[in-house]
């Protein structure tokens, strides 16, 4: 009973607290008011930003065994017993490690784009450090780390030479980049976004820019781009094994020609003798010249599997709905900041009026009583 009556005791009555709410209903409506001038301030502060979404259906990943590979693996006798099975690397779930990565965005920043307004092609990263704007805040705020950086760039004994063979060296050891690159690439890798259904096996590609036309742009070149890399990487042991196939067959093919030559002199030059000697060595020759057309034709033939192999293990790519130039812009949702400010800035007005106005009253009271 002591313990109902004291829950009773405490629970608070949402009568008074409407009443004391209501009572402050000029302050509340202050508070609003002052939110929806801010929310429209952010609202329209914020640059207009554009999506290009392209939505593909990727083929499903198999193993590649000896099953496979028979059919052009019959160069050398060996060969059979070291073929084992082997998985394929790259997972589509690795497609965004791969358009997010370092070398893809370096490619990707010398892409060739134009402006809606404009029709002058500039490379992308002209494009995101000249046209892209900021919130006036970002502005204020990148002020301090841009002076920062004016004044170590002043101290810097860094040769120009060396900025700009960054990039050149990137083929001998490791990777160099300038600043100015790297934070290039990670403002286009913050633009690029890949969804994966790997239920469905569907791969959705979208990318963020401020002008519709050069979204739409970049999300083509990311498409074709992920697919010549992918084609790269999956025909890349399919091909090694057509050139060497290739090279066997020119190597035979040569074989094959040199023993034709030598058998046709032969008869030519003996065709009138009739010693058993010489019927002998014109069997050997035809025999060896059918040898050497037989590995011809084989090698040939490994030719034309190991074509077909690079056909058949190249990726496939069902584009199902193609990349499109953006009508509307997809952020910033102004309505939907607006209606959040003036929520927030009521949330806060009420939460003054029923918690924070009395706390302070307490403490001050408690000052006065000290004092005295």
């Amino acid at each position: 009973m002591n313990e109902k009556h004291s829950f009773h005791e405490h629970k608070p009555d949402l009568s008074k607290l409407a009443m004391k709410v209501q009572g402050e209903w000029r302050l509340v409506l202050k508070t609003c008011c002052m939110g929806t001038v801010i929310g429209l301030v952010i609202a329209f502060s914020i640059p207009k930003e554009y999506k290009a979404s392209t939505f593909l259906a990727h083929e499903g990943v198999r193993s590649r065994t000896f099953s496979d590979i028979s059919e052009l693996a019959d160069m050398t006798a060996g060969m059979r017993s070291s073929i084992a099975s082997e998985w394929d690397a790259l997972y589509p779930s690795l497609y965004s490690a791969i358009v997010t990565s370092t070398p893809f965005l370096l490619r990707l920043s010398d892409v060739k784009v134009r402006i809606q307004e404009d029709s002058t092609a500039l490379p992308l990263a002209r494009y995101l450090k000249k046209h892209q704007k900021a919130p006036w805040w970002k502005v204020v705020t990148s002020a301090p780390s841009k002076l920062l950086g004016w004044c170590l760039s002043l101290v810097s004994e860094k040769s120009k030479t060396e900025e700009e063979t960054g990039r050149e060296a990137a083929g001998q050891g490791p990777l160099r980049l300038t600043n100015e690159e790297a934070a290039m690439a990670g403002v286009i890798a913050s633009r690029i976004s890949i969804e994966l259904d790997k239920k469905k096996r569907t791969i959705t590609l979208s990318v963020m820019m401020q002008d519709p036309l050069v979204a739409a742009i970049v999300a083509d070149t990311v498409q074709a781009h992920l697919k010549a890399y992918m084609t790269e990487y999956r025909t890349s042991k399919s091909r090694s094994i057509l050139a060497y196939s290739e090279k066997i067959c020119k190597e035979a093919q040569v074989e094959y020609h040199t023993a034709q030559d030598k058998y046709t002199r032969f008869v030519d030059a003996n065709r009138n003798l009739i010693q058993l000697t010489s019927r002998a060595e014109q069997a050997r020759l035809h025999c060896e010249m059918e040898l050497a057309q037989l590995a011809y034709n084989q090698a040939e033939r490994q030719v034309q599997a190991a074509k077909a192999r690079v056909e058949k293990v190249a990726p496939v790519y069902t584009v199902i709905q193609p990349v499109t130039v953006p009508l509307h812009p997809s952020k910033p949702n102004k309505l939907g900041i607006l209606v959040g400010y003036i929520l927030l800035s009521g949330a806060g007005s009420i939460g003054w009026i029923l918690f924070v106005k009395d706390f302070i009253r307490k403490i001050k009271r408690t000052k006065l009583y000290v004092n005295q």
